[in-house]
């Protein structure tokens, strides 16, 4: 181990240390500051700060997540920091509410119970924890998963509820990329995961949490794999038997790409007021009573004013990118959009 530091966050005054050997966002995780992040590997732009004074070095990053221009005024991406003296860092994006309420990640043994196709590019793999593992975490986190014999660690969000299942369950639905480092093993064929393959996750992270705010709407936006989190915030909205206003909009490419509609169905008849809408942006002849078009430009033309709405987002970027327009402009405070930004390790 290195030496360690006092890395101090404005405008929230949280002083936390840090080792030479970890980056801030990591020694944060571990004392239980939950800072913004989304892939926590220099990629996202998600946790984004301006490094008010103090000695850092910072790993590989995307220009993407953080221009030369930006890098010489002083911002930094947190996930790639490492302190060499004490910092001061004003955090640009943070949640007071969750700031405070991290739960420090740790590594678990688990072995895996079914790999189950359910569309012809989505599969949901189901784990369960070692019996004297705990992997404890809030709805709509994720956890890591180590992809076997590499060393590298892959992002998935958790489908199922905190608890569920003997010896602690873990659901994920995820998508098949061909080339993807993790999710290639998930086809079948040579190499390909099966019951009783044994895998490490490591987590939680994530802060697409449902927020308590029982007086707001609440709106729930996935596309394709991106189903995960928002399914999850689902079940336990019906739980939970929730009063609030709830509008759940799902992107796919045609009707062959749908899946657990009758489940969202049951758990929406729990609810107080919800409704479910289902839009195809590559429909085929006699497709189904589903709405035409991106689901972002269906958003666009079902809802009206947002700005009683808190936002819960999750599929690929562009469509996370779209989505945020969408709501900024019907009045959804930028703060109150929430989501969780992922990469693919699959090849251009």
């Amino acid at each position: 181990m290195g030496d360690k530091h006092r890395i101090r966050f404005e405008p929230v005054g949280i002083e936390i240390e840090a080792d030479e050997e970890e980056t801030v966002l990591d020694a944060a995780f571990r004392q239980g500051v939950m800072l913004m992040h989304g892939c926590k590997e220099g990629q996202c732009s998600s946790c984004k700060s301006f490094l008010l004074d103090g000695d850092q070095q910072m790993e590989r990053y995307s220009t993407f997540a953080l221009a030369d221009y930006e890098s010489e005024e002083g911002y930094v991406l947190l996930c790639r920091v490492h302190a060499f003296g004490d910092l001061n860092v004003e955090l640009i994006n943070y949640d007071e509410e969750m700031l405070l309420s991290g739960i420090p990640p740790r590594e678990a043994g688990a072995t895996v119970v079914e790999v189950v196709p359910v569309t012809r590019d989505i599969v949901r793999l189901t784990l369960d924890l070692d019996p004297d593992a705990e992997l404890p975490y809030r709805t709509g986190q994720y956890v890591d998963i180590e992809v076997p014999g590499t060393g590298q660690w892959r992002s998935f969000s958790m489908a199922g509820l905190p608890g569920e299942g003997p010896g602690g369950r873990l659901e994920f639905l995820i998508k098949r990329y061909p080339g993807g480092m993790f999710s290639g093993l998930l086809g079948g064929g040579e190499g390909a995961l099966e019951p009783g393959h044994r895998l490490t996750v490591k987590g939680p992270y994530g802060t697409c949490v449902l927020r308590e705010a029982p007086d707001r709407d609440l709106l729930l936006l996935a596309g394709g794999a991106g189903m995960a989190p928002i399914l999850a915030q689902l079940r336990a909205l019906a739980a939970a038997r929730s009063t609030r206003r709830v509008r759940f909009y799902y992107g796919a490419r045609t009707a062959a790409d749908l899946f657990a509609l009758e489940e969202i169905a049951e758990l929406g008849s729990r609810l107080a007021d919800f409704a479910f809408t289902a839009a195809l942006s590559e429909p085929e002849t006699a497709d189904g009573p589903y709405a035409r078009g991106l689901i972002t430009d269906v958003l666009a033309e079902q809802e009206g004013d947002l700005s009683r709405c808190d936002a819960y987002l999750c599929g690929p970027p562009g469509m996370c990118d779209a989505a945020g327009a969408v709501l900024t402009a019907k009045g959804v405070p930028e703060e109150r959009v929430f989501l969780d930004r992922f990469t693919t390790s699959a090849a251009p």
